[in-house]
């Protein structure tokens, strides 16, 4: 889901007002071809609702996926997807470019 950087940010903060957990991922850095720019924001809270985008298809499910981790535990992690890694079979960009995206927990 796209969606203006404000709109999900204000969302994180008002999910968290809600008492839901929330966690903010951001890309850090894209090489080559990457369908979001650096800076992009996917907000997510603990039930797996999201707003923000930081790329699409299943490299979204995946930060969702970790960042239901990172509201557990509360530990920031970065990610990094592309073709040329490991996990390309599973997660990957078809268009050939990389991105690293930082999930942190919002308290």
């Amino acid at each position: 889901m796209l969606a203006r950087d404000e709109d999900v940010l204000g969302a994180a903060l008002q999910w968290r007002k809600e008492g839901r957990g929330v966690a903010i991922a951001t890309v850090l850095e894209t090489w080559g071809s990457a369908p979001r720019p650096v800076g992009s924001h996917l907000a997510i809270d603990g039930a797996g609702n999201f707003l923000g985008s930081v790329s699409g298809g299943c490299v979204e499910g995946a930060v969702v996926s970790e960042a239901a981790e990172v509201i557990e535990t509360g530990t920031p992690r970065i990610l990094e997807f592309g073709v040329a890694d490991e996990t390309a079979w599973r997660v990957g960009l078809s268009c050939g470019g990389a991105i690293r995206v930082y999930v942190e927990r919002v308290d």
